[in-house]
């Protein structure tokens, strides 16, 4: 739910709760006000010595939020009720079914694009057994021409079979520099997942966006959701039929499309 969302739904609530009718108080704080003989003044020093503690204050708080972990941890602080305001790290509420229930989030998304991540992830299989094990089609792309097929593979249940194709950096095998998802209707993956959007765009005439942000994959024993991404770069997620894909690379914008454009089945 995006925060103008989650403002039109709090602004449909409230108009439709009871208030109670508010007491006259007006005439009887009136009447207060008019007996006080000695108003309690606040001297001009002192006046300005708070103004001035204030304005200090403010410029404190103003150079806190520069800096990004002071202002995440000044954002969570702010609490409304019950109702506790979060900066924009996503967070991750499985929605049904006893696998998903029991698998705790941890609060550091990785952003770091080092192999090493990839042998802590879940589900890495051959493309060949991939393509037995999910119901849709995986496609590979054929721009750029010496692409070749990926380099892991990995399929992972997410209410939903859900396949992730890496391609390695030939000059750098320790790093990534391709990854493509390929995302099933109805999965988590897809609907607890708020990407910051940069731009909108097209992908074979299809509705796309230009995004930036981590992602929720399964690591470890499995009992654990960690939100990463691969590349230090821009995502390009489109919708075909079931199936959402999410491509994620630091080349430009109209590289990636050219990339998405390319899909075409395995032969």
């Amino acid at each position: 739910m995006t925060e103008l969302d989650f403002e039109a739904q709090l602004r449909t609530i409230a108009t439709q709760m009871d208030y109670p009718s508010t007491p006259k108080i007006a005439d009887s704080v009136s009447a207060r006000l008019r007996s006080w003989t000695r108003p309690r003044l606040i001297s001009k020093a002192l006046s300005k010595a708070v103004a001035w503690s204030l304005t200090v204050v403010l410029i404190l708080l103003s150079s806190l939020m520069l800096i990004p972990q002071a202002r995440a941890a000044i954002i969570e602080f702010f609490q409304i009720g019950a109702v506790r305001i979060f900066g924009a790290q996503p967070t991750f509420v499985p929605t049904s079914g006893p696998q998903i229930n029991a698998l705790p989030v941890t609060a550091t998304p990785r952003v770091t694009p080092l192999v090493p991540i990839l042998e802590e992830l879940l589900g890495e299989t051959t493309l060949e057994q991939a393509q037995t094990i999910v119901e849709y089609p995986i496609l590979l792309p054929s721009h750029p021409a010496d692409i070749g097929q990926p380099d892991r593979v990995f399929v992972q249940n997410a209410e939903g079979q859900m396949t992730i194709l890496v391609w390695l950096d030939p000059q750098q095998q320790d790093r990534v520099s391709l990854s493509l998802h390929f995302i099933p209707t109805g999965s988590w993956a897809i609907t607890k997942m708020g990407p910051e959007v940069i731009s909108e765009t097209q992908v074979n005439g299809q509705y796309a966006i230009w995004a930036e942000g981590v992602y929720p994959l399964r690591v470890s024993n499995g009992n654990e959701i960690e939100f990463m991404r691969f590349v230090n770069g821009h995502v390009l997620i489109w919708e075909d039929g079931d199936v959402t894909y999410r491509l994620e690379t630091d080349l430009s914008l109209e590289e990636a499309i050219k990339i998405a454009e390319s899909l075409e089945p395995i032969p």
